[in-house]
Formats: C-alpha cells, sequence, structure tokens
C-alpha cells in the first residue's frame, strides 16, 4: 500500500468511523451493501418471524365463547361473548384484538388452529427449544431452524445476509448457524453511518466516497483495508437506507408508541431497502421465559401484550400496503405453548400444550385452519394439538420461502394450504 493511500485513508476513516460501528454491524454492513448493489434479490419473498415468549394463552386469544367447559374453567378470566370481536358462532377475538380481526376480516390473517407437538413438554426452555430448534426429539441440537436455513443457503465467496434479528434481547435460539452468524440490528440506526463527533456529515460521506473509489494497491495493512472496506459498506448500505426512509415523500407512517411497533417499522424499512434479507425475526415478550407466562393476574398483563401485538401488526402491514409490498411478506408467530382450560387459584393459568398460530400478509388464504381443539380432549391440562407445528414451518419453507424443508427439518412434514399463488 503506498505512503499516500494509506494517509489518505487514515485521514478519511480514521479511529472514529471504526468506532462508530456497532459490534458486529460492520460485517453486516459490508455483506449487505455488496450483496445488494445489483439487487439481484428485488422482489423475492420475506417472512417475518414473531416470537412470543412465555406461552400464549391461546383460550384467551381466540376464544370458544360458546364452548361451556371454556365458561365454567374460567371463574375470573372469561370473556364474555358481548366484549369479543366475533369470528363465527364458537370463536371470537380477545377484546383488544381489534385490529387483528380487521385484518381477519380483510382476508390477511390465517389462524392455525390446535398446533403443537408430540409429547410436549412443559419447562419454558425444553418447550421453546423444541420450536426454535423444530427438532423435539433432538434436546441437544445446537442450532435453530433458521440458523440451518441461513448454512443451507451460504454460498462461498458470496455476501449474502439471509437472516437479521431486530430486538433489545439477546437473539433467540431459533437463529443459532453452525458456520454462519446472523446479525442483530437494535434500532434502525445500527444499520446506518454515524458521522463522527465534530465532523461534517456531508464532508464525511464525500470521503468515504473518494476512499472506496481508490484501488487496492496490495495487503500490506490488512487491518486498514479491513476498516476501509467496512466503512465503504457502511456508507452504501447507509445511503440505501436513508434513501428507504425517505421514500415516504414526508409523510409519516403512524405506529402505535410501542417497542414492539418500532422493531416492526424497522423491519419495513430495511424491506423497502432491498438489502436482500429474506428472514427478520422480532419478538414481543422480552426475555425467556417471557411476558406470556401469565401465572397470576392474568387479566391485564395479557390485555396489554395482545393490544400491543394487534395494534402494531396492523400498522406494519397497513404500512406495507400503502408501498404495494404486502404480498411479498408473510408474518408468523409461535410461543412454546399454550395455557392450561382451568384457571389457578392466583386468577392466571399454567402451562398447556397447543394454541393458535397467526399467519398474515397479502397472499394469505384467510379465515380458519383447522377445527378448534375440543375442550373435553385435555393434554396438560390444556387444548390437545391436531397440527404439528412443523408443518407450519414446511409451508413457511417450501411454499414461501422456496427451501427444502426435509433439508432444515431432518424429515417431511405436509404443507398446510394457507398460502395463494402469485
Amino acid at each position: 500500500m503506498s505512503s499516500t493511500r494509506r494517509e489518505f485513508l487514515k485521514s478519511s476513516l480514521g479511529t472514529a468511523t471504526l468506532l462508530s460501528l456497532a459490534p458486529g454491524v460492520p460485517l453486516f454492513l459490508d455483506r449487505t451493501a455488496r450483496a445488494a448493489a445489483p439487487q439481484r434479490n428485488a422482489g423475492e419473498t420475506v417472512l417475518v418471524v414473531v416470537q412470543l415468549a412465555g406461552g400464549n394463552d391461546g383460550l384467551n386469544t381466540v376464544v370458544p365463547h360458546a364452548d361451556d367447559r371454556y365458561g365454567r374453567s374460567r371463574d375470573t378470566l372469561r370473556l364474555p361473548a358481548a366484549k369479543l370481536h366475533k369470528i363465527d358462532d364458537l370463536l371470537g377475538f380477545h377484546p383488544e384484538l381489534s385490529a387483528v380481526s380487521r385484518l381477519y376480516k380483510e382476508g390477511l390473517l390465517s389462524i392455525v388452529q390446535g398446533v403443537g407437538y408430540p409429547n410436549p413438554d412443559q419447562s419454558h426452555f425444553t418447550a421453546m427449544r423444541a420450536w426454535q430448534t423444530a427438532r423435539p426429539k433432538e434436546p441437544h441440537c445446537q442450532t435453530g431452524w433458521v440458523g440451518r436455513v441461513v448454512d443451507a443457503t451460504a454460498r462461498p465467496n458470496e455476501p449474502d445476509v439471509p437472516a437479521v434479528f431486530v430486538g433489545q434481547i439477546n437473539q433467540p435460539f431459533t437463529l443459532h448457524a453452525q458456520r454462519s452468524v446472523v446479525p442483530t440490528l437494535r434500532k434502525l440506526e445500527d444499520a446506518t453511518l454515524r458521522t463522527p463527533p465534530g465532523a461534517d456529515a456531508e464532508r464525511h460521506r464525500q470521503r468515504l466516497a473518494t476512499a472506496a473509489a481508490i484501488a487496492r494497491e496490495g495487503h500490506e495493512n490488512r487491518l486498514l483495508d479491513f476498516v476501509a472496506r467496512s466503512a465503504t459498506a457502511a456508507y452504501t448500505t447507509s445511503r440505501q437506507i436513508e434513501a428507504a426512509a425517505k421514500q415516504l415523500g414526508g409523510q409519516a407512517r403512524e405506529y402505535p408508541p410501542f417497542q414492539f411497533a418500532g422493531h416492526l417499522r424497522t423491519v419495513a424499512q430495511l424491506i423497502r431497502a432491498e438489502l436482500g434479507i429474506r428472514i427478520f425475526h422480532v419478538e414481543l415478550g422480552g426475555e425467556e421465559p417471557g411476558g406470556f407466562d401469565n401465572h397470576a393476574n392474568q387479566r391485564d398483563n395479557h390485555a396489554a401484550l395482545l393490544r400491543q401485538f394487534s395494534e402494531s401488526l396492523a400498522a406494519f402491514l397497513d404500512d406495507l400496503r400503502r408501498d404495494k409490498l404486502l404480498d411479498r411478506v408473510l408474518v408468523a408467530t409461535y410461543s412454546e405453548f399454550g395455557r392450561t382450560l382451568e384457571e389457578n387459584g392466583r386468577r392466571g393459568t399454567d402451562h398447556g400444550s397447543a394454541a393458535p398460530v397467526f399467519l398474515a400478509g397479502g397472499r394469505v388464504t384467510g379465515g380458519l385452519v383447522g377445527p378448534h381443539p375440543s375442550l373435553s380432549q385435555l393434554e396438560n391440562g390444556g387444548p390437545k394439538h391436531h397440527t404439528d407445528f412443523r408443518r407450519v414451518y414446511a409451508t413457511l419453507l417450501d411454499r414461501w420461502l422456496g427451501f427444502d424443508s426435509r433439508a432444515i427439518l431432518g424429515e417431511r412434514f405436509e404443507a398446510l394450504e394457507v398460502i395463494r399463488k402469485a
């Protein structure tokens, strides 16, 4: 490397630029910038996976109000039919799911009922790990199902970033890979370049652009080359993301004031930036075991979480619909188990078994998928599953993302008929 080039890079980039990149983000910026340059993935389908940590009470989410067993089993937690958002003569949505009810009526939401797996475990850690690995028979499995997708789709010498976690908690095990690293973004600014303190933003950008145009003359200083490459990649990606954020022409998109909504807003902006990311993972409920673990005083806690979920999801889908992106995006929820039919003595419920899964997007078939589980045939005190959750995953992989589900899940599961063809 010539002394002239070395001195220019030092003055243009400097220590401040290196420090302005959050831990783990330079790799994300470098890969996404180079991968997105030709936009070869523009227009491909996108999956958004939502973790509801703690065990969501499916019976007070999609409520079987017309079943006497439900009413008799919940003295303080039963929800009167008059307050529900009606689905049919048996079922209704929780009162705080008004926005979800609207999505359902618009045909943008499918409810897969009775989802679980054989011989379910009631431990948070074990049950959640089963859903995250999609290998319930392998308790020591060291990779998540999305992590295996990332490993399987990685190509030598290609800078792909197939998946990203957007959230404040530790990255869920779903994204653990064997040979790849899935980046974590806590806010959109993590994926943009921050100008060093005291520096002129536009002048700093111009220097980065000039540095990117300098031909590499050698590799005597690999560290400096890495800093230059990361910084110039940050410049490129930053401009793409900022352009996507400004695409609205100054019209702010309304999102509710919830952290979960903020994460979905970040996902929407990253989708617009066309960085080639196929899978996003977000969460509601916090660190495991999570806020949905309502053993006591469930009524108000559960209602607050469902309101956040409902209003945030609706804002996200409405946002994408305005830009004609909704047909490219599918949202899928999961939680480690449902809750017991009987409420306990603390005005809460305990760990159960099956629960509904929500699928939302522009190409879902909409409506109910499968019957509501019978409340006369219980498992672990809660509804018994009739649909293996790996059938849901097979649907997401085979029918939506175009990946071979058998390679990811270890065996073949029949896909559900819940996605319309483009």
